[in-house]
């Protein structure tokens, strides 16, 4: 709340036609008061000087120290000689405690139900919900990488120097498709690192993963029109595919990623999939080269899509990575899309799609549309990270952080929950997929960890239809060796397994 006053407001409240009856002192008295109580005027700010007060209000001194002199009384402002008249802080106490506004009623008098204003759209967006970030380092909350190891000063050194050699250019509104010194930095990695074949001009800068997801929603598949997807899936696509009123058509993956013999056999006239093809989310499983070859064949000979997000590839532990399907996609029937939230830090708030030449056009019309362009200063500063080789540099610092993490995780699972649950070790990523043994209840494991402090993210929520595994997604990037082995501990007691006493792991 801005600690300066509001005058434009108060000359509004005036002249509420229920004040226009009582004397001038009373109707600035009453009017302050409201917006003392409406916390327009918050506890601790200054009020103007009688005499200025007046002289902008056009009235006389005594009639707004009358008013103050009644607000005094009654306990809404303090008057502090030598210093002035202020918003008691007194007022804001019974304020906190109030209880939450009722929704207003209709012309009946009823109440009205949530959502009833809203479109179709609006109302099946409210009842889905949103999708909840974790916004501070916890256990096991999946999807955060290392933030306490970021190189904050070469950053702060960067975006210095691009503040002064853009200057006020860097003001203005940007590219909807992104600037161009950090399209160029993309592509080039993307083509080295990634085995990717594509160039600046098919590379599109958004503010997220859910953005790109959302675009490609709207702009490849009709209302009400299906899109296949992976089952299990990632739960941020499946709702971003259904805010744009989308729906889901689950193909089934095994240890090799999506089974490729269901997708040829769909019939749901889906134009588009959508693939972790990397490390599969949630299982980890990495799709083979020769399902990537059978997708990119199912995408050409039916025009359709692939929408493949590559969100955690750079950390891949267990031999070099497979490229990825758009480099090996000669029809361009491939949508490739990454994030700097993994590999940087969420709060950065910068991903990318690199798009087939026919819908950069397309997709960039309808970026411009939704946001216009992502910061101008973030996009130049990360250009020059790249540049100067500091972000190929971090990513393998972090690879072989995550890798010792990982392996902290496994041996820790192994001591403290044998006989409750089973891990996987999949070939990189972020986190890992545990299924429970038979007789524990996934919601009941989730309920007593959070007792503890511990946050669980269920396996079950990421799956379409109604055979659902138990068990959870835990996340280890984020957290050190010490911090994973007194959380799993912390969960087997709260479990009730008896642990074996562990050695004490060295720090990473």
């Amino acid at each position: 709340m801005a600690k300066t006053f509001e005058l434009d407001t108060l000359k509004i409240r005036l002249n509420d036609a229920d004040l226009l009856r009582l004397d001038l002192n009373q109707r600035i008295q009453r009017a302050l008061r409201a917006l003392i109580l409406d916390t327009a005027l918050a506890p601790g700010v200054k009020l103007p000087a009688t005499r200025v007060l007046a002289r902008s209000l056009g009235v006389s001194r005594d009639t707004v120290e009358n008013a103050y002199v009644q607000l005094h009384r009654d306990g809404y402002i303090v008057r502090r000689e030598g210093s002035g008249s202020y918003v008691s802080d007194s007022v804001a106490i019974p304020l906190r405690g109030a209880a939450p506004r009722r929704a207003r009623p209709d012309a009946a008098g009823r109440a009205a139900e949530p959502g009833a204003g809203l479109s179709r759209r609006g109302r099946a967006i409210l009842d889905s919900g949103g999708v909840a970030d974790q916004q501070s380092i916890k256990a096991f909350a999946t999807g955060l990488p290392e933030t306490r190891n970021f190189p904050l000063e070469i950053w702060e050194r960067l975006q210095r120097q691009a503040s002064r050699d853009y200057r006020a250019s860097m003001l203005l509104h940007g590219d909807p498709q992104g600037a161009e010194p950090l399209r160029k930095a993309i592509a080039a990695y993307l083509n080295l690192e990634r085995g990717a074949k594509v160039s600046a001009g098919q590379i599109l800068v958004l503010s997220s993963t859910r953005q790109a997801l959302y675009l490609c929603a709207q702009l490849l598949a009709d209302a009400g029109k299906p899109i296949l997807m992976e089952n299990p899936g990632y739960f941020g696509a499946r709702k971003a595919f259904e805010a744009a009123q989308a729906w889901i058509a689950p193909i089934a993956v095994d240890a090799h990623g999506i089974r490729t013999d269901l997708l040829r056999a769909d019939r749901s006239g889906a134009n588009c999939v959508y693939v972790t093809p990397s490390h599969q989310y949630p299982t980890g499983a990495t799709l083979s080269l020769a399902r990537r070859l059978e997708l990119i064949d199912w995408a050409a000979a039916g025009g359709k899509w692939i929408i493949e997000d590559d969100y955690d590839s750079e950390f891949h532990y267990d031999g070099p990575p497979t490229a990825c399907v758009q480099g090996l996609d000669r029809h361009q029937r491939t949508l490739y899309l990454g994030t700097f939230a993994k590999t940087l830090y969420p709060g950065l708030r910068l991903g990318y799609m690199a798009l087939p030449p026919e819908l950069v056009d397309a997709f960039t019309h309808a970026r411009s549309i939704m946001d216009g362009h992502t910061p101008q200063i973030l996009q130049l500063t990360l250009a020059r990270f790249m540049e100067d080789g500091h972000y190929n540099s971090h990513v393998r610092a972090m690879r072989k952080l995550y890798a010792g993490r990982r392996q902290a995780l496994l041996d820790a699972i192994g001591r403290h929950l044998d006989g409750i649950a089973t891990p996987a070790r999949p070939a990189g990523g972020l986190q890992l997929p545990c299924l429970l043994a038979r007789g524990w209840s996934e919601e009941e494991t989730i309920r007593q960890a959070a007792a503890v402090g511990l946050r669980l993210p269920g396996l079950s929520r990421l799956y379409a239809g109604p055979e659902r595994r138990q068990g959870w997604l835990l996340g280890y990037a984020s957290l050190t060796t010490y911090e994973i082995e007194a959380a799993m501990l912390r969960l087997a007691n709260a479990l009730g397994s008896r642990p074996r006493r562990a050695r004490q792991p060295r720090p990473q």
